[in-house]
């Protein structure tokens, strides 16, 4: 790996999207030393709210704070996100440059929200297929074809169908918690007033349940598209901190 090489990078259609969905795993993979990359495939204007200058300098504050090696925002338009050829090539150039072990990308379609999640889940799968095909580089601006290990998605918890996947995981975000809600608050041209308020509620409850599952104060969910493998499965299995009525292990 050279110096310029991510772990991971997530993607997802608008700035606010990652911060609001994957914000406490980015933040704590970058706490663990990891390089992360954040790639926004447009950069989400026009909204009814706010502007493109703003709405960048938000998207960097928000990279910040979650301590990413690295944030950038792809020329795609909102609004008109679809999976074609040209958004193909734009991201899986980026994947290529940046030659990630794991990518993420947001899963699940939100009818009554942007259509633009959606096709940024088919995107990301078609990105991560180009990105290792051979004698096509001049599609990619002449960058060294990368195959991408693991393909891991964050769905969305509003999506309109319950998604079935191989497998799952959670992770803990209890102790990045505060830099997500931090995160999402840097966009301020989006949510102020009760809008704020009520997407602090959700960050915090998605994240209790979610976390609750596995014992966790707050959690992420992630899915696998295969299932997860492991040689050793009492490490896979780890600690179950949910509480029992009584001790563990015949201790009391």
């Amino acid at each position: 790996m050279s110096i310029k090489d991510l772990d991971v990078i997530f993607t997802a259609p608008h700035p606010d999207d990652l911060e609001i969905g994957c914000g406490g795993a980015i933040a704590l993979l970058a706490q663990q030393g990891y390089r992360v990359g954040m790639i926004h495939l447009t950069d989400g204007e026009p909204t009814p709210r706010g502007s493109r200058e703003r709405r960048l300098e938000e998207t960097q504050a928000a990279a910040d704070i979650l301590g990413a090696a690295v944030c950038e925002v792809l020329p795609l338009t909102n609004r008109e996100l679809l999976d074609n050829l040209e958004a193909r090539y734009a991201l899986a150039t980026v994947l290529r440059r940046y030659r990630p072990r794991v990518l993420v990308g947001i899963a699940g379609r939100t009818p009554s929200a942007s259509p633009d999640h959606y096709q940024s889940q088919l995107i990301t799968e078609a990105a991560r297929f180009y990105s290792q095909l051979t004698k096509w580089d001049d599609r990619f601006d002449n960058t060294a074809p990368h195959r991408i290990d693991h393909l891991v998605y964050r769905p969305i918890p509003l999506s309109a169908e319950e998604p079935q996947f191989h497998s799952s995981f959670v992770v803990d975000i209890t102790e990045t918690m505060e830099k997500k809600i931090a995160a999402v608050q840097c966009y301020q041209s989006q949510f102020e007033g009760p809008r704020w308020q009520r997407i602090e509620h959700y960050l915090r409850s998605v994240a209790g349940a979610e976390g609750g599952r596995c014992g966790f104060r707050y959690g992420e969910l992630y899915n696998l598209p295969r299932p997860v493998g492991t040689k050793d499965m009492i490490s896979l299995l780890g600690d179950w901190e949910v509480p029992p009525p009584f001790s563990p292990y015949g201790r009391g």
